[in-house]
């Protein structure tokens, strides 16, 4: 008798523990030892989030779907050149528009996010399961890729033409939200691994903004696409810290705050090691920034600040239970309060003296973060993980001209003008004699000594 009420008493005091750290854990907990971002590094985060949201206004003269304070001030109708509306792609992608900026000299492709009444956005999150897709040595999630695939089979020849009218002070930039922010990621992998078709663009031109990020792609991919692939999470949102894939969660018979505490429930449980031996578990992409607005215990929202690292273990592991777990993955609260962080980081450096760390060193820095974060996931032993050597090659080739040294080891096939973005998947994979695709070594080394 005495064995079984202690054995009860253990289990409440064990429940108890657990259920006190689950509901006290806060977003903020998350990005605690993360430095603080600059205002240089953030300052395209704001206007994107308006680019995005240029997908849901046709008229921006007279929108209505605009940030209420200020609407799109920085946006010009004239700069967009193109529009995908639902009846050019179908069940593809979502809707997306090709915009140039020339106030900041970018080429922006931004992509809306999920349409919560349309089923084609569903089917395209849904086509995938756990491990289905492999590519550049990791596994990403195979409907996104398609749906990246798609519009760049459609606007390659619009971008390549466009960064040859603009010239090379022009940057490419590929944004969107939520469902978009996965396929933008996902297409920013595949330009850079096939840069030829974009005249050689350098590396360092193209970047991508993922809001509300998805998870995407493998972690070793994640590390290694961190120098052009930023992701923005605003403090609580469940999309990037829900380990389970997004077919599941969508597809799934429970309400979604259920659903997030059963998955809250079972990662508990789940060692982190085990995490990392995972390699078909995906993860958001990229640079992570965080927008802090709420502490422990405490009411309201208050000032916004902005975190950023290129986290290896902790990547947004643990679902936070709070209110605000929905409502922060939202468009306009992000737009919203990364517009306040801005203003908050632009005052804060008139105020004060400037910084001893100059601009230069202060992208040396990147890269060295970057190269520390590749190292560390090699040491985590994180499966298919990049070499540092590699990463090395591929930075100095993309500082490099261009060269046709190596044209006859790239042919290309196309088809009225366009690209086959195929071509790329075949370059780097091949089936073995289960008819599993597998990572084809020798064609990755020899893409990336082309690269």
């Amino acid at each position: 008798m005495s064995v079984s009420c202690g054995l009860e008493w253990v289990v409440c005091l064990g429940c108890t523990r657990w259920a006190w750290k689950r509901l006290t854990y806060i977003g903020a907990y998350d990005s605690e030892t993360w430095p603080p971002a600059s205002a240089d590094e953030f300052e395209p985060v704001p206007r994107l989030c308006r680019a995005v949201l240029a997908n849901y206004d046709e008229e921006l003269s007279s929108p209505k779907f605009a940030p209420p304070e200020h609407g799109y001030f920085d946006i010009d109708p004239k700069g967009i050149l193109k529009r995908a509306n639902y009846d050019e792609v179908r069940n593809a992608c979502p809707p997306y528009l090709v915009y140039v900026d020339e106030a900041h000299k970018e080429i922006i492709l931004a992509v809306r996010g999920l349409n919560l009444v349309r089923n084609a956005d569903y089917k395209v999150l849904m086509d995938n399961k756990l491990g289905m897709q492999m590519f550049d040595g990791g596994y990403v999630h195979h409907g996104l890729l398609k749906a990246a695939k798609f519009i760049l089979e459609r606007e390659t020849e619009t971008l390549r033409n466009l960064l040859r009218r603009y010239g090379p002070e022009y940057k490419l930039i590929l944004t969107g939200h939520s469902l978009g922010s996965g396929i933008a990621a996902l297409m920013t992998v595949l330009v850079v691994n096939n840069r030829k078709e974009f005249d050689n663009i350098p590396r360092s031109r193209v970047k991508c903004y993922a809001l509300a990020p998805a998870r995407c792609m493998s972690l070793n991919l994640a590390v290694k696409y961190a120098d052009v692939i930023n992701s923005v999470v605003l403090q609580d949102d469940f999309l990037p810290r829900t380990p389970t894939p997004l077919e599941y969660i969508f597809g799934s018979i429970f309400c979604l705050p259920c659903m997030l505490f059963l998955i809250c429930l079972r990662d508990t449980f789940k060692q982190d090691k085990r995490k990392f031996k995972d390699p078909r578990r995906l993860y958001a992409p990229g640079r992570m920034y965080h927008i802090v607005e709420r502490k422990f215990c405490r009411c309201g929202r208050f000032p916004p600040e902005v975190r950023t690292a290129i986290p290896v273990e902790g990547r947004f592991e643990h679902v936070v239970l709070s209110c605000s777990t929905t409502s922060d993955h939202g468009i306009y609260w992000i737009e919203r309060e990364s517009q306040k962080a801005l203003e908050l980081m632009i005052n804060s450096k008139k105020e004060t003296t400037p910084p001893s760390q100059q601009k230069m060193e202060r992208l040396q820095s990147f890269e060295e973060e970057h190269k520390n974060a590749l190292q560390r996931a090699k040491t985590l032993d994180v499966p298919h993980a990049a070499d540092l050597s590699e990463e090395e090659i591929q930075e100095e080739d993309s500082t490099a001209p261009p060269s046709d040294t190596h044209s006859e080891t790239t042919t290309e096939t196309k088809s009225g003008g366009r690209t086959s973005w195929d071509e790329l998947m075949e370059k780097l994979f091949t089936r073995d004699e289960d008819g599993r695709l597998v990572v084809n070594k020798d064609a990755m080394a020899r893409e990336i000594v082309v690269l």
